[in-house]
């Protein structure tokens, strides 16, 4: 989900209570704060060697002791605006920050909304090479056997 469309939820929302549905059925306690507003710049050279750049809003959740406490679209669009200086163009992709055991960063893959509430559908992200063609990966998978790991000597 787009920044822009983040932020026009909210807007079109703003009584909405929120929620975070993580991959695998559980979800994030109703009760989450939204502690942070993060532009996250992460400037990397692939092992193909092209240099490559990927920007997102980041927003960590957090779960505090006051297992009253909900939070809105509109509170939520308030810390956003809080933020805005720092933030990436409207078509950065926003990802949440939870922990449940380890932090982990969620993209958010989708939303529903309920007569009260906004349920934001957190995904996975994957590693992937992102030169198959340097290390010869597309070869190197069409010669894979079941249980043996896809990369050989001299790959990446």
């Amino acid at each position: 989900m787009t920044l822009a469309d983040f932020q026009q939820l909210l807007n079109d929302h703003p009584q909405h209570l929120l929620q975070a549905s993580l991959p695998g059925g559980d979800s994030v306690p109703q009760c989450f704060h939204i502690t942070e507003v993060a532009r996250v710049d992460r400037h990397f050279i692939d092992c193909g060697g092209t240099e490559r750049r990927r920007i997102t809003c980041q927003l960590q959740l957090w779960v505090g002791p006051d297992e009253d406490h909900r939070i809105t679209a509109a509170k939520a669009a308030s810390i956003l605006r809080k933020g805005a200086h720092l933030l990436p163009d409207a078509e950065a992709e926003v990802e949440m920050e939870y922990e449940a055991g380890l932090i982990s960063q969620y993209p958010v893959s989708g939303v529903s909304i309920t007569p009260q509430t906004i349920v934001f559908e957190l995904g996975l992200r994957h590693t992937a090479c992102l030169a198959p063609e340097l290390c010869g990966l597309p070869a190197l998978l069409d010669l894979k056997k079941p249980g043996q790991p896809c990369c050989a000597p001299g790959c990446c």
